[in-house]
């Protein structure tokens, strides 16, 4: 069954798995999730591809309440709008098919929750949500800078990520939480633009608390890169690099982000044929189910 709710000719696959308590029919709801199965650029270890249906697929294996955020996604109205038909092959009509969906999703009054997928699918998304917020900050976790201009003849490379987001983000505020790998001159530039934010690993997200409060009030989108973890909990991805964080350190970002106006978010680069254990996969999961909770809190706080 493929689900044709756009008027952008954006079109939802809704067979399959689905993310654990979502719905299907959107209406009533307040986020919207869905998944693109694209990794054309991948450079290193393909796969990224099968990500969103993993992490549906294992969602089912967690509890859908969080202690952390005492919130049950049995009470929170969210739908699963499925896999985005995309086209194969070059990113760039890949990045325009994302930017339609979720132009589509703001249209039908929902925050929009993308499942990738490799990391170019963001910036399609930061520029829809930009036509109603052009104040909007950018936070990217990820173990990777992503600002080159091109990378193996690629514009729209993974490796180009951050770079193509700027293009699109009129406010030209990002802030990239403790990146760790990059070549000098995106390392030159996190510091000449002072965009690198600390986290240290075991403690609270203090550095990013500081960073954020000029933007209280503002909305916020979220890209997680799951290679942001540590390859001992999330081996599944294409390009791993060690000195990363855990679970608790993400926590400590939800602790932040709990207090300002999330409108949108992402998790991208989970590639769970990399790790047989498919614990990668349920941190995925897990993440999602955090990710969802904060856009469901921040459009009833809204409302109200």
């Amino acid at each position: 069954m493929t689900q044709n709710t756009t008027t952008t000719q954006a079109r939802f696959d809704s067979e399959g798995a689905i993310f654990m308590a979502a719905r299907r029919d959107p209406t009533g709801c307040n986020v919207g999730l869905f998944g693109v199965p694209y990794d054309g650029t991948s450079s290193f270890r393909p796969g990224s591809r099968f990500g969103p249906a993993a992490i549906r697929d294992v969602s089912n294996g967690l509890e859908t309440y969080c202690p952390q955020l005492d919130l049950d996604l049995e009470e929170i109205a969210f739908t699963d709008l499925g896999a985005l038909d995309i086209p194969f092959g070059d990113p760039k009509p890949v990045v325009e098919a994302v930017k339609k969906a979720t132009q589509n999703v703001l249209q039908m009054g929902l925050r929009p929750l993308m499942l990738g997928g490799e990391h170019s699918i963001s910036s399609g998304a930061v520029a829809a949500i930009t036509e109603s917020h052009s104040d909007l900050v950018l936070l990217q976790l990820d173990a990777h800078a992503d600002l080159r201009q091109e990378y193996l003849g690629a514009r729209h490379s993974h490796a180009c990520a951050m770079r193509r987001c700027l293009e699109v983000l009129p406010s030209a505020q990002l802030l990239q939480l403790a990146i760790r790998s990059g070549t000098r001159a995106e390392f030159q530039e996190l510091h000449d633009q002072q965009r690198l934010v600390n986290h240290n690993p075991g403690q609270a997200a203090t550095d990013l608390a500081k960073a954020l409060a000029p933007h209280q009030g503002k909305p916020l989108y979220l890209t997680v890169d799951l290679d942001w973890f540590d390859p001992s909990v999330l081996p599944g991805t294409g390009t791993p690099e060690p000195g990363g964080f855990l679970w608790r350190d993400f926590a400590a970002v939800v602790d932040v982000i709990r207090h300002h106006q999330l409108v949108g978010a992402d998790v991208v680069e989970l590639a769970p044929q990399l790790d047989p254990s498919g614990m990668s996969s349920v941190l995925g999961a897990k993440v999602t189910r955090s990710l969802l909770m904060l856009l469901s809190l921040c459009a009833t706080s809204e409302q109200n």
